[in-house]
């Protein structure tokens, strides 16, 4: 059991690293499960695959061109990982219609994914994504008002 464990840590930080930091399609696809859902997703967007590489390239890679994932604790139990991670960056692309505003970012995010034959099968996810939205808001318009 305990390997098992270690393997789908192992999938979860390949996930996080690969996919999430380096935006690579190919280990997205083999990490997807066919059946795979985002239960976290907002209720208007889509919660399958598409959705999730839909947010991780047309939204955090185009806004935070270089982010980096750090992975601080992982723990597994059964079909199971939970991860608590930061992703940094610096704001230099548009981002939800927020302007760039070269400010460095960190995103403190609490996960849950359920594997299933070694791939991504559900997640639950809390961030601070919103806070980063406001801030980067904030600066954005007082930017704007400064010109």
């Amino acid at each position: 059991m305990q390997d098992l464990l270690e393997l789908n840590k192992a999938v979860v930080r390949r996930f996080n690293y690969e996919v999430l930091q380096d935006g690579n399609l190919d280990s997205f696809a083999e990490i997807m499960h066919p059946e795979f859902i985002n239960r976290t997703a907002p209720p208007t967007a889509d919660n399958g695959a598409q959705g999730m590489i839909n947010t991780v390239k047309n939204v955090l890679h185009q806004a935070f061109p270089g982010l980096k994932v750090d992975i601080l604790e992982q723990i597994a139990e059964g079909d199971l990982v939970s991860s608590r991670k930061t992703i940094t960056g610096k704001h230099t692309g548009n981002l939800l219609g927020i302007p760039p505003t070269g400010l460095d970012i960190k995103i403190d995010v609490m996960d849950m994914v359920r594997l299933k034959d070694g791939q991504y099968l559900e997640h639950w996810g809390l961030n601070t994504i919103p806070l980063i939205i406001a801030q980067l808001k904030d600066a954005a318009e007082r930017m704007a008002a400064e010109k």
